[in-house]
């Protein structure tokens, strides 16, 4: 019993909960750089097995090793920027051009009418959809305002990006130094082989997400890309560009993707979106079930429904970010759950990690 009548483990228990509950503060208050770090470390971690090879067979330097692969990669880009760009460049010309006018015929009916009226519907039909339409016009722009302006402050602020790959030199530089350090502070040698554990498999885990986050990226660019520009669909590289750039945020990404597609086609007067509505519901299927397990194997082993409430509550704490990292904390803090709770457990040579990708 403590000198203010408190029971002493109470009082631990009460302090760290406490400090837990501030950190978690603190956190928030400084998510968007928490945000801005951990894209620096998932860039790092798709470099970092070309540094690794780079430092083993060419330079052993690892600042030189970084600088080679960061102008490899550099190249790389604007090659692809050379072969991609001018097509790119004019479809994302062409559609900024074709917004104001699209938006009018929205707000006009016309789009809608034209739609309903090819589909063989009835007049009558038609102008009760189009009043319904009418009546309701208003709320829909004002929610399309809103979320171009949330864009735009995005994008006012974007510039903060190119601070990524600076971030990322000092991780690939100094992370395993600072790593060693950090578990050497953390007390009596079986405390600190546990959290070696969990390091190990963390590291495993990050590079094993990231690595096939930008595969499935690419992939689903490459399809969409390669379907689109053979069915004629109008704007095929920017939408498969919004495709792919979608599939880094779980389920509403992929989601919200196919919805954009289909609705550009819609009101661009693509004359099959139903067919391109299908491909990509066929598309979502096969990288659901087939691509995705074999890219990401068992290193993101949650339960689906897990998945969906972490990213909806990661999108109410810290929007588009919030989603975009609520797969990789949920998995990261079942690993560590899991070695907290059975420390004990030393994985032998050749058996396989708990979490490991």
């Amino acid at each position: 019993m403590s000198r203010f009548g408190l029971d002493a483990r109470a009082a631990r228990v009460t302090w760290t909960i406490l400090v837990f509950l501030a950190a978690l503060g603190l956190a928030y208050a400084v998510r968007q750089v928490l945000f801005l770090v951990a894209l620096s470390l998932f860039f790092a971690y798709l470099l970092f097995p070309l540094v690794r090879l780079t430092q083993q067979w060419v330079i052993h330097s690892r600042p030189l090793a970084i600088a080679v692969v960061y102008l490899v990669v550099l190249a790389v880009l604007g090659g692809t920027g050379i072969a991609v760009g001018p097509r790119l460049a004019a479809e994302v010309q062409g559609l900024a051009q074709t917004l104001p006018e699209m938006s009018k015929r929205i707000q006009s009916g016309e789009i809608v009418i034209g739609l309903l009226a090819r589909r063989g519907w009835e007049s009558q039909q038609i102008r009760e959809i189009d009043r319904l339409v009418q009546s309701h016009m208003g709320e829909i722009v004002g929610y399309a305002q809103q979320a171009a302006t949330s864009v735009l402050k995005w994008l006012a602020g974007a510039w903060v990006i190119l601070l990524v790959p600076v971030f990322a030199f000092f991780i690939l530089k100094d992370v395993e130094r600072f790593t060693t350090t950090t578990i050497w502070r953390l007390g009596h040698e079986g405390r600190r082989r546990v959290w070696w554990r969990i390091a190990e498999d963390l590291h495993l885990l990050l590079g094993q997400y990231v690595r096939a986050l930008l595969l499935l990226a690419l992939i689903t660019f490459v399809a969409w890309a390669v379907a689109f520009l053979a069915a004629g669909v109008p704007y095929a590289l920017v939408l498969a560009g919004i495709g792919g750039a979608l599939e880094f945020i779980p389920v509403v990404g992929p989601l919200t993707a196919g919805v954009i597609a289909v609705a550009v086609c819609l009101f661009a007067g693509y004359d099959h979106p139903w067919l391109l509505a299908l491909f990509i519901l066929v598309w979502r299927v096969i990288q659901d079930y087939a691509i995705n397990p074999l890219v990401m194997a068992r290193g993101i082993d949650i339960h689906p429904a897990l998945v969906i409430v972490g990213v909806l509550a990661g999108g109410e704490i810290a929007g588009v970010a919030g989603m975009f990292l609520s797969v990789p904390v949920i998995a990261a803090a079942r690993i560590i759950l899991r070695r907290l709770q059975a420390p004990e457990h030393v994985p032998a040579d050749g058996e396989e990690r708990e979490g490991s990708p």
